[in-house]
């Protein structure tokens, strides 16, 4: 199909103001649409194309794309999205927007941002409490979509596989010889993950979502991330599970090295999740790797078809690897506040298990999700009186008991002071036949009081008098690897080193 070409009197006036006075200083011709960017404002206008999965090739199916366009952004980017104006030919002639005359075509109107703080362009800045932030807030955008179900399911995933697998042998000198392969085994994981993505829609996880979640499409204003460009011309890759959706973006962040980003995305994506979903999370996580394989395949193939063949046998060999099991497994990580099971925790998740890393289950996160209360809320007191620890260790393990089934590692984060905390840890790895390592960290008492006293921003409400009481208790008899909290980069190399370093 030849590439559409603007009606030169129509891309001139466009070029040169519109009729809003600054002229256009930049135009991007992307596959689907032509982009003027005037310096406070946006127009966008459809191509006439049809790819099968998008058809824009009338004035009546672009007018009706242009409005589900500004409908469906306005839900994560409503400062961005602005209106839809119709361009008019003039009676004595020239064009006009929204004037009398002839309609010529409908364009989405939004503001201006700053194209360098699009995050694919500088993808190391997604790290630490940034991507973490980003994962709430994708699982808060997930909470509050509309439910759907025409791209969910076994059956909607297998429109993206058969589309996908279509489109590879279209291409076989881009791809190479890798083609046959990547098919077989997508269709094998989508036969196997069947049973399972039926229920989860039946659960309430498909729906009405961004469908094209990569870094190019998320934007940072004021320390924010804006989700924007979201698919609106086709139900079936918009109306998807909602761990499709993230899928996108964890499988682009560890496709660009930032492995452990993405790691930190999954898990604050997870639990703020836990906070909006009901029963049924934890196992969909078994279908993580099926959604990242078909995200690495949608990136191949649009390569290909860009002419960059290079980039796109690696995403089609990254779409192979995320098929490749991963290796279930517990990590316990045990020590009293302050000696930084969390930072621990984190430098081992991205190494354990499949892509993106382990799920990391804190009890100071459950203990919040069991309140009601925002991860870094102050509880009450008696949110720690008797048996409200027990209630926290029996979900920890219960939401482990998921995760491990559904061939995820895990990694808990709790102090685990009693005998019987541990004993249970161990027990439930046994029960379902995943190795177990647990890890017990320790360091100095003036130093876990030096970093006690001062923390902030974070999930424990520990304080100094709560360290001082775990100091006088007696933990018992402690069977687990020890390991010096004063330097953890070097405690989390040697945890990994014994575990053979398995990712």
């Amino acid at each position: 199909m030849a590439a559409p070409k603007l009606d030169p009197a129509l891309e001139a006036w466009l070029t040169a103001g519109a009729g809003m006075g600054a002229p256009a200083d930049k135009v991007i011709a992307t596959a689907t649409a032509w982009v003027f960017l005037y310096p406070e404002r946006v127009l966008k206008l459809k191509k006439p194309v049809d790819f099968g999965f998008l058809d824009f090739t009338t004035l009546e199916k672009r007018c009706w794309a242009v409005e589900r366009e500004l409908a469906f952004n306005s839900e994560a980017a409503p400062d961005i999205y602005r209106t839809v104006r119709a361009i008019v030919r003039m009676a004595g002639g020239g064009f006009a927007l929204d004037g009398a005359g002839e309609l010529v075509e409908q364009v989405l109107e939004m503001r201006r941002f700053d194209e360098t703080c699009v995050l694919s362009e500088h993808p190391t800045d997604v790290d630490g409490d940034f991507a973490e932030a980003l994962g709430r807030a994708v699982a808060r955008f997930h909470a509050h979509a509309q439910v759907g179900e025409a791209g969910g399911g076994s059956a909607g995933t297998g429109y993206v596989v058969g589309s996908n697998a279509g489109l590879f042998r279209e291409l076989p000198e881009a791809l190479g010889p890798g083609i046959e392969p990547v098919i077989a085994a997508t269709d094998a994981a989508l036969a196997q993950a069947a049973r399972l993505l039926d229920l989860r829609g039946a659960q309430g996880f498909v729906r009405r979502c961004h469908g094209d979640l990569h870094l190019g499409n998320i934007v940072v204003e004021g320390g924010e991330a804006v989700l924007f460009d979201c698919i609106e011309f086709n139900d079936r890759l918009s109306e998807i599970d909602v761990l499709y959706d993230l899928a996108f973006l964890l499988m682009d962040l560890e496709f660009r090295g930032q492995d452990a980003a993405a790691n930190r995305v999954l898990n604050g994506w997870l639990d703020e999740a836990a906070r909006g979903f009901g029963e049924g999370l934890w196992e969909g996580l078994a279908a993580l790797p099926l959604y990242q394989s078909m995200r690495a395949g949608v990136r191949a193939h649009v390569c290909a078809h860009a002419g960059d063949a290079a980039t796109a046998r690696l995403y089609l060999r990254a779409a192979a690897a995320h098929l490749v099991p991963g290796a279930p497994r517990l990590v316990a990580v045990g020590g009293l506040s302050g000696t930084g099971k969390t930072s621990f925790g984190r430098l081992l998740a991205p190494r354990l298990g499949a892509a993106p890393g382990a799920v990391i289950l804190r009890s100071d996160e459950i203990r919040k999700r069991l309140w009601g209360c925002a991860p870094r809320e102050r509880l009450p007191d008696e949110a720690y009186g008797p048996g409200s620890s027990e209630l926290v260790y029996e979900a920890m393990l219960e939401a482990a008991r998921a995760c491990l089934a559904a061939g995820r590692a895990v990694i808990l984060d709790a102090v685990f002071l009693r005998p019987e905390e541990r004993a249970n840890a161990q027990a439930l790895a046994a029960a379902l036949s995943v190795p177990f390592h647990g890890a017990w960290l320790e360091a100095p008492a003036d130093l876990l009081r030096e970093r006690v006293s001062g923390r902030v921003g974070d999930a424990s409400d520990a304080d100094v008098p709560v360290l001082e009481g775990q100091l006088a208790r007696d933990p018992g008899e402690i069977d687990w690897a020890r390991y010096d909290a004063r330097d953890l980069p070097v405690a989390a190399a040697a945890l990994l080193a014994s575990l053979g370093a398995p990712r």
